[in-house]
């Protein structure tokens, strides 16, 4: 089912310093639910994206099967451009650790992201605990976690993410007035990262400066991260402001690297955030990437 469309005019990554390919294309987006009957490869492959190196020993099939059958809960939503029947070619859900803990694939999901954010302690220790099996003391608080699993395309344009966080925090609202297990007091982000060399960001602000949309823009200011480390994702830097731990980590099974490597260095990285921060995140993520005119 149709949920919303939205053209974007998109942009993103599609310039290029030769002066014959078009620096926008023109496209529309159709939000969709989850379906069972049609979704499963593309879902799968976005999640094999999503994990990388690691993908494979993640049990990517068993979670593309268990965010289908979780759709029944109205929970998460998809875009295409060719109609329902296509492939998604962007996701995002949220699925519940406690609800779902025996499942195979979540189970080996929960140990591998608590292998890696060993690695800072503290965060480790708030992880364990919101991991850890619930009481049933009648009136006593209970953690809830819910794991956010968010993927596109490369070239999907960022002015699509409002949009579908906005729908996000509406279906978690009323999964919980129907009683679904979608009250959470944390939710654990989980994206994509590559690394480059000094050498390597001089080169990527080199071919910046030759893109046609810099110079459309005047020529401004580009910006560098300070340790060399970027996010896939632009909406992570906004997520990352509201997180209470963040840490980027390297894949298990990411291949050597040497002077000759060829392609990026990429990694992982997990963020937390408190549910109350939630809805302020949203809201922030639809100020800083909506579409020119969207409301």
């Amino acid at each position: 089912m149709s949920k919303r469309k939205q053209n974007p005019d998109a942009d993103a990554d599609y310039d290029s310093s030769d002066e014959e390919t078009p620096a926008f294309v023109d496209v529309d987006f159709d939000f969709f639910s989850l379906n069972a009957e049609v979704d499963y490869h593309a879902i799968n492959r976005l999640l094999i994206q999503l994990f990388g190196a690691d993908a494979e020993g993640l049990q990517t099939g068993r979670l593309a099967d268990l965010i289908l059958s979780a759709a029944d809960s109205g929970v998460g939503s998809t875009i295409k451009t060719d109609g329902e029947e296509s492939d998604p070619c962007a996701l995002l859900t949220v699925l519940s650790c406690d609800a779902h803990r025996d499942n195979p694939a979540v189970k080996v999901l929960i140990e591998y992201m608590l292998s890696k954010i060993s690695a800072d302690l503290t965060f480790h220790s708030t992880l364990s605990s919101l991991l850890a099996p619930k009481t049933q003391v009648q009136n006593q608080a209970q953690a809830h976690l819910g794991l956010v699993l968010s993927e596109r395309l490369i070239n999907m344009p960022v002015q699509v993410v409002p949009p579908m966080y906005r729908m996000l925090v509406d279906e978690l609202q009323d999964a919980v007035a129907d009683g679904d297990p979608y009250n959470f007091t944390h939710y654990l982000f989980i994206s994509r990262v590559y690394r480059l060399t000094p050498e390597e960001e001089e080169a990527m602000a080199a071919a910046q400066r030759n893109s046609k949309r810099y110079k459309s823009a005047g020529g401004s200011e580009l910006g560098r991260s300070r340790d060399g480390v970027y996010g896939f994702h632009p909406e992570d830097e906004e997520i990352m402001k509201f997180s209470e731990h963040v840490l980027t980590y390297s894949y298990t099974n990411a291949p050597a690297r040497d002077a000759e490597s060829i392609g990026l260095d990429v990694g992982g990285r997990a963020m937390l955030v408190p549910a109350d921060r939630f809805e302020a995140l949203v809201r922030t993520i639809g100020e800083v990437f909506s579409a020119p005119g969207s409301t």
